[in-house]
């Protein structure tokens, strides 16, 4: 063998070389100050903590709400999927705030994500049979395109501890899918059998084998999969921003709050 092709072989065999070490985490001024706090991620989403784990914060505490969500299919969906993540981000901090423990979290983050049928409007559930599954699956492929939405809801407490003791911002993330036109029947069935979207909104994992149906994505990949990365980071600062808010009072509401503490004394 010549020198050429032995040294054309050991560049493209990495069979034995050594991963590549994680790179440090993003030095950015608001996630350092996260990084020595309490911060909550208000789902139960394996794939929305993996994506938050790209932010490098070291102690993300995964708490799912268990409120209902039970709010009208027929509301638009970015109307459901905020009201429904505003509702998980409530509860759990409602909760946490009241942590004599570990005390209140620095930073609280619920999403809620949701496919839409572009045809009929209708917000898809998690498939709940194996005829349902593969009818979803080529409803979207008939369709030609999808809408995902992932309304992302930031919380964190206000430093000045005004009323409501609060800061909440939220946003909404969509993102049109499209599923291939030639995607068979059989190759429905055949991805249905692989359980893979069996929990997930409209019925497929983009992350995963589902990518076998899908041609193109127009907006955040991520999206899809559950967690914007981008956009919870801004909103993320956003609301970390606003809560550092003591230098911002006014005399008179500092004057207010000085009389609120020796009243509750």
């Amino acid at each position: 063998m010549s020198d050429i092709k032995k040294s054309l072989l050991s560049e493209t065999d990495t069979s034995e070389r050594a991963p590549l070490p994680r790179p440090p985490p993003l030095s950015l001024p608001t996630l350092n100050s996260l990084r020595d706090k309490r911060v909550i991620l208000a789902s139960a989403s394996p794939r929305r903590r993996q994506i938050m784990s790209l932010l490098g914060l070291p102690s993300i505490e995964v708490i799912p709400s268990n409120a209902a969500e039970d709010f009208p299919k027929t509301m638009e969906p970015f109307e459901y999927v905020l009201a429904t993540a505003t509702k998980k981000a409530q509860t759990v901090y409602e909760i946490e705030i009241q942590n004599e423990e570990k005390g209140e979290p620095a930073l609280l983050l619920a999403a809620d994500t949701v496919v839409v049928d572009t045809v009929t409007g209708s917000i898809l559930e998690k498939p709940r049979s194996e005829a349902q599954h593969v009818a979803m699956l080529k409803a979207l492929r008939d369709a030609g395109e999808h809408k995902v939405y992932t309304a992302l809801v930031a919380m964190a407490p206000l430093a000045s501890a005004r009323q409501p003791g609060y800061v909440l911002e939220t946003a909404i993330e969509e993102t049109t899918v499209r599923f291939g036109a030639d995607v068979s029947d059989e190759l429905i069935m055949a991805y249905v059998r692989t359980r893979e979207g069996v929990d997930k909104a409209g019925g497929y994992g983009l992350q995963g084998i589902g990518s076998i149906l899908v041609e193109s994505v127009q907006g955040s990949f991520d999206n899809v999969v559950g967690l914007p990365l981008r956009t919870a980071y801004k909103l993320i600062e956003k609301v970390v921003t606003k809560a550092d808010d003591e230098d911002r009072l006014s005399d008179s509401e500092r004057d207010g709050l000085d009389e609120e503490s020796e009243d509750e004394e």
